[in-house]
C-alpha cells in the first residue's frame, strides 16, 4: 500500500490515450492527483479520461501550434502544473516528416518534451518526466539528427536514435532548471505490447532483428501484456518521496537509478540537439517567466 498521497496536485501526461500513458495516468489518479490527459484523437482522449478518472485536452504534440494551444488551453485550466510526464511515442516505418518540416519521431520524442516544458515553465512547480524506450544509448549523430542520410540500417533506427537524444536533451535542460524548483528525470519503461508496437509493421525494424519479429509478435502478447508495469518508472518518477528535489537522474524500469549512457553525456551531441530543438522552436516558443526560458 502506498504510503504518499498526490491529493491537490496536478498533472498532464502526453500520449495517454492508450498504452504506458494511459496508465501512468491512471496510476497519477489513483494517488490523488488531478490529471489531465492529452492525446491527438478527441474520442480517445475522452474515452481515457472517462476511464482513469482524468480530463482530457486533444492535441497532437508533434506540431509545434498544438504545443502553443495545448500550452495556453493548460494555463487556462490550472494555476501551476506539478507534474508533467512527456510520455508519447511513434514510430513510422519511414522518414515522415511534420507540417513543421520536421523529422515525426524527433518531434514527438525530442522537440515536443523540449517545446513543452519551456512552454509550461511559468506554470510547472514540480517535476518533468521524460519518457525514453527502445535501446536507447547508442551514439548520438550530430549530422543525421533528422535521419538525413539514414532513418533504418542494419541495427540502427532512428526510433532509438531519437530515444538517446531525448536523454541528452533532458540532462541539458535539467542543467537549465537547476534551483529552481523544477526538475527533469529521465524513465525507462522496459519494453511493452502497447498499441504503438501491435502496429508496427516489419519494415519499421532494423534488418538484424526482423528474423526475431515472428517470435516477438507471439511472445508479446503474453509476456509484456501488463501494461502497469512499464508504466511504474514514470509514476515513481512523478510522485515518490525518495526522489524529491532530485534533478538530472535516469531511472530504469525497476525504479531504480542508473548511470547515463555515454551518448547521453556527450557534451557535443547535447549541443546539437539543443542547437536543433532552439532552431525549431525559435520565434514560435515565447520565452518564459523569471528568465527560465530554456536558453544558455
Amino acid at each position: 500500500m502506498l504510503s504518499y498521497s498526490l491529493r491537490g496536485k496536478t498533472a498532464l501526461v502526453t500520449g495517454s490515450t492508450g498504452g504506458i500513458g494511459k496508465e501512468t495516468a491512471r496510476g497519477l489518479a489513483a494517488l490523488g492527483a488531478r490529471v489531465i490527459l492529452v492525446g491527438r484523437d478527441p474520442g480517445r482522449a475522452r474515452q481515457a479520461a472517462a476511464e482513469t478518472g482524468g480530463e482530457a485536452i486533444a492535441a497532437d504534440v508533434t506540431r509545434l501550434s498544438e504545443l502553443t494551444r495545448l500550452a495556453a488551453d493548460v494555463a487556462a485550466r490550472c494555476d501551476r502544473l506539478d507534474v508533467l510526464v512527456n510520455n508519447v511515442g511513434a514510430h513510422p516505418p519511414r522518414r515522415t516528416l511534420t507540417e513543421d518540416g520536421v523529422e515525426l519521431t524527433f518531434a514527438a520524442h525530442v522537440l515536443a518534451p523540449y517545446t513543452l516544458t519551456r512552454l509550461l515553465l511559468p506554470l510547472l512547480a514540480g517535476r518533468v518526466v521524460n519518457l525514453t524506450g527502445g535501446i536507447p544509448g547508442t551514439p548520438i549523430d550530430p549530422g543525421n539528427l533528422q535521419a538525413e542520410r539514414r532513418y533504418l540500417g542494419w541495427t540502427f533506427s532512428q526510433y532509438n536514435h531519437t530515444k538517446t537524444m531525448l536523454m541528452a536533451m533532458s540532462l541539458r535542460f535539467a542543467e537549465q532548471v537547476a534551483g529552481t524548483g523544477v526538475t527533469v528525470n529521465v524513465a525507462y519503461p522496459g519494453h511493452a505490447h502497447t498499441p504503438m508496437n501491435q502496429t508496427m509493421t516489419m519494415a519499421g525494424f532494423p534488418y538484424a532483428y526482423r528474423p526475431l519479429v515472428p517470435l516477438l509478435r507471439l511472445a508479446a502478447p503474453r509476456l509484456l501484456a501488463d501494461l502497469a508495469r512499464p508504466a511504474r518508472s514514470s509514476i515513481h518518477l512523478a510522485s515518490s518521496p525518495e526522489v524529491e528535489g532530485v534533478n538530472g537522474a535516469y531511472f530504469d524500469a525497476k525504479c531504480r537509478r542508473k548511470d547515463w549512457p555515454d551518448a547521453a553525456l556527450d557534451r557535443r551531441a547535447q549541443d546539437a540537439v539543443w542547437a536543433l530543438c532552439e532552431e525549431f522552436t525559435e520565434n514560435r516558443a515565447p520565452a518564459c517567466r523569471d528568465g527560465r526560458d530554456g536558453s544558455d
